[in-house]
């Protein structure tokens, strides 16, 4: 009898199990997903945080302060001419010492009737005021050789300051509209101004009467 070859069965041998290798997409596992943004996060935090060190220690903007009367007083002074001062020198009220008061008056012009009285008053008080650690300026907008013979002429002791530009004379609001025999013009309006220690104006005398006015300034700075 010839022998028959068997044939290859398609069927798996029933004692073996086949398996499947699974299917690799393009797409990431889940896992890995959730890990890989666990770390995205990490990072992201640590960048935030240091971030929020590196502002964190910047220096605060500077806010703007407006000056103080006495600030705006010795930078517009040191800008005026002073009577018998040398070219480039320093004001007294430029060089006020710290601690010190400061009186301004304001004058509408050297050598006339009124502003000639104040003016000996406020020398004449000069030692006065000098004991009660106050300085005393006088300030109009007379030119400088103005100043200077009014000062020689009446032996005035105290500064005087040629504020032609009218910074001071109009920061301190004592330029303005006058009026005279019917006549309205722009001028100084005859003013003072006690400053503390501290910079800061204490009290204003406006639309002053020579007469005693230099004791009434005298003892409100004692009593500063």
């Amino acid at each position: 009898m010839s022998k028959k070859t068997p044939k290859n069965s398609s069927k798996p041998s029933s004692g073996k199990t086949t398996r499947v290798q699974p299917k690799i997409s393009g797409k990431t596992p889940l896992k890995t997903r959730n890990a890989t943004a666990k770390k995205s996060g990490k990072r992201a935090d640590k960048q935030s945080g240091s971030a929020a060190a590196r502002a964190s220690h910047k220096a605060p903007s500077k806010k703007s302060k407006s000056p103080r009367a006495g600030e705006s007083t010795l930078r517009a002074a040191a800008e005026s001419k002073v009577a018998g001062a040398k070219p480039k020198a320093k004001s007294p009220a430029a060089s006020k010492p710290s601690g010190k008061k400061l009186v301004l008056f304001f004058y509408p012009r050297a050598d006339t009737p009124g502003c000639t009285r104040e003016a000996i008053d406020f020398t004449r008080l000069a030692d006065a005021f000098a004991e009660s650690q106050t300085a005393i300026v006088g300030v109009s907008a007379d030119p400088l050789r103005a100043q200077e013979a009014f000062r020689d002429k009446h032996q005035l002791s105290v500064p005087l300051v040629s504020d032609e530009a009218h910074e001071m004379l109009e920061s301190y609001g004592v330029w303005g509209e006058k009026s005279m025999y019917g006549r309205t013009f722009q001028g100084i309006l005859r003013t003072t101004v006690l400053i503390g220690a501290d910079g800061r104006i204490a009290r204003i005398w406006r639309n002053v009467k020579v007469d005693g006015h230099a004791d009434d300034v005298l003892a409100a700075a004692r009593a500063l």
